[in-house]
């Protein structure tokens, strides 16, 4: 008895090959794997339903991207909030409150009606700033009223959310902001929201990744009481990711006011949702601790897949957006079965 031997089984060695495989791929690999299916499964259909390709067409994959670049931004601070087991539903109105601010000083005299006479013809870092700093501004707030008194983020986020759609509305009396200037139209155009955003996402991925900021925002969304007991300023950084998640929208809106030359009180309808939808998808935790901004870029991507797929196979818009729905709630629904597996 005492010289026998125990070997692994035919059974249990291809499980352990898998298992040691699945260690060394890059973590974000499964959801890469996913959004690649997706692709395939819009080409197939594009070819059945179009008899055409969907993969296979430049405008549209730039329309893709483009999309992709605006909810992404704003995702990426999503993503963060998201890690310290916080939300931010305010990111779309944000988006419209700091598009108005920023068209209105990006205005040229050739505006038949500017808003402010007196300050046409602005140099384009004028508005580009401006409409950042109102949407760090509204993040700061989120950020102070969630630490200072309580608030859960949740209402926090709402109570701007309607506060910053409220405002745009009053700014602009319902009416667009057009005339816009080359300087400020040109962040829009072209290639540059997506460099933007590839470089968004690259800061974002290296501050969390490689600086204290990040090892503190994961230590929250980890175990806030642990946080505080180690010695991290909890609110401090609260303050600071709200405040990020913010400027990031106010970005996002200036792109976007750049990008259709013009500042609209209704601009970012659902972005908040789309951005939650991105960071989740990505693998973003709403238990916190847990999420990746290279995880949320893919992400980002799937969901511009899926959007463009149903319009290119002709899926009613509605429709898509009870899909969209069901997609979130079964990207929610496996974090919280993943949650209680660990647990």
């Amino acid at each position: 008895m005492s010289n026998m031997k125990v070997t692994a089984t035919p059974a249990t060695q291809p499980s352990s090959f898998f298992s040691h495989l699945r260690h060394r791929l890059p973590k974000d690999t499964g959801i890469f794997i996913v959004m690649v299916g997706i692709a395939l499964i819009f080409e197939v259909a594009g070819w059945y339903v179009r008899d055409q390709s969907f993969l296979m067409n430049t405008n549209r994959l730039i329309l893709i991207v483009l999309q992709v670049a605006i909810i992404g931004v704003i995702a990426v601070g999503v993503t963060q909030v998201i890690i310290t087991t916080g939300i931010d539903l305010s990111s779309g109105s944000v988006i419209a409150l700091t598009a108005v601010v920023a068209a209105s000083l990006a205005q040229t005299s050739d505006s038949l009606s500017p808003m402010f006479p007196s300050l046409v013809n602005m140099p384009a870092v004028v508005p580009i700033g401006a409409g950042i700093g109102v949407g760090l501004l509204c993040g700061l707030v989120n950020g102070v009223l969630i630490t200072r008194t309580g608030i859960p983020p949740f209402i926090a986020t709402l109570g701007m959310m309607v506060s910053a759609r409220g405002l745009a509305q009053y700014y602009t009396q319902g009416n667009p902001i057009s005339f816009l200037s080359d300087g400020f139209t040109s962040i829009g155009q072209g290639a540059m929201p997506v460099i933007i955003f590839l470089v968004v996402a690259l800061v974002f991925h290296i501050a969390l990744k490689h600086t204290r900021y990040g090892k503190y925002v994961y230590a929250i969304g980890g175990n806030i009481t642990s946080a505080r007991v180690s010695g991290i300023n909890v609110n401090k950084y609260l303050v600071i990711v709200y405040t990020i998640a913010g400027a990031l929208s106010g970005l996002a809106g200036v792109v976007l006011a750049a990008r259709v030359s013009s500042g609209q009180s209704s601009m970012g309808m659902s972005y908040e949702l789309d951005a939650i939808a991105a960071a989740v998808i990505g693998g973003s935790s709403l238990m916190g601790g847990v999420g990746r901004i290279t995880g949320t870029l893919i992400g980002a991507v799937i969901l511009g897949l899926i959007k463009s797929g149903f319009t290119f196979v002709g899926v009613d818009a509605y429709v898509q957006d009870i899909i969209k729905g069901a997609i979130i709630v079964a990207a929610v629904s496996i974090d919280m079965h993943r949650n209680r597996k660990k647990r």
